[in-house]
C-alpha cells in the first residue's frame, strides 16, 4: 500500500494536480460540513448573489450529519454521507471555488465533468466508521442554520482524517476502476 499523504486546508489546484484516484490522504485543517438542506440553502444563495455564511474558496465540504457529541468531545460519530444526494448541487458549488469534497459512493456524470473543469478533488471516507472518524476531530462549531441540527453547516478542525482520492482531475473514478481491476468472470 502507498505511502499516505498529508493535505492541509485550503487546497489549491497545485495540491489537487499531484493527487491521483487511489491516493491515501490524511487530511489536516478546516472542514467545512453541509447535507441536502444546507446544500440546498447555500445554492439558493449563489442563484440570488448573496453571499455564504462561509467563503468556499479553496475549502473542503465534508458530506456528514454529525452525531451529538457525547462528554469531553468535541463531536459525535461522523461518518460520510451517500455523496450523490448533493450532486444537483455540487457543480455551482465548485464553479464558486469549493475544491473538496468527502463522502462516500459513485458521483454523477455532471460532477465528475466539474472536478475537472474547476480542479476540485472527490476524497473517500470509509462508511460506518464513523465513530473512528469522530476521533480525527479536534474542534466543531455551528456557522450556520442552527435549525437544521444534525445537518447544520459545522467547522470543524480534523487532524489526520483518513481518506482515498476517489474523483480526481483527470477524469478518473475509484469506483469504475475498481470494478475493472477485480472483475472476475461469470459463474458457470
Amino acid at each position: 500500500m502507498s505511502e499516505a499523504k498529508y493535505l492541509q486546508t485550503p487546497l489549491t489546484e497545485e495540491i489537487i494536480a499531484e493527487l491521483k484516484v487511489g491516493d491515501r490522504v490524511l487530511l489536516n485543517g478546516v472542514v467545512y460540513t453541509a447535507r441536502d438542506a444546507a446544500h440546498k440553502r447555500l445554492v439558493a444563495l449563489l442563484k440570488e448573489g448573496k453571499e455564504l455564511p462561509f467563503d468556499l474558496k479553496g475549502q473542503v465540504v465534508y458530506y456528514v450529519g454529525p452525531a451529538p457529541a457525547p462528554p469531553g468531545r468535541p463531536i459525535g460519530a461522523a461518518g460520510p454521507t451517500t455523496s450523490s444526494r448533493m450532486d444537483v448541487y455540487t457543480p455551482l458549488l465548485l464553479e464558486h471555488g469549493l475544491k473538496g469534497m468527502i463522502g462516500k459512493g459513485k458521483r454523477s456524470q455532471a460532477v465528475l465533468e466539474a472536478i475537472q473543469k474547476y480542479k476540485g478533488i472527490y476524497f473517500v471516507a470509509t462508511g460506518g466508521a464513523g465513530a473512528l472518524l469522530a476521533q480525527c476531530v479536534q474542534e466543531a462549531e455551528v456557522v450556520a442554520y442552527p435549525e437544521l441540527e444534525a445537518e447544520a453547516i459545522y467547522r470543524l478542525v480534523v487532524k489526520n482524517l483518513p481518506l482515498f482520492v476517489g474523483n480526481d482531475i483527470y477524469g478518473n473514478d475509484i469506483y469504475e476502476q475498481g470494478k475493472k481491476e477485480y472483475q472476475i468472470a461469470p459463474c458457470p
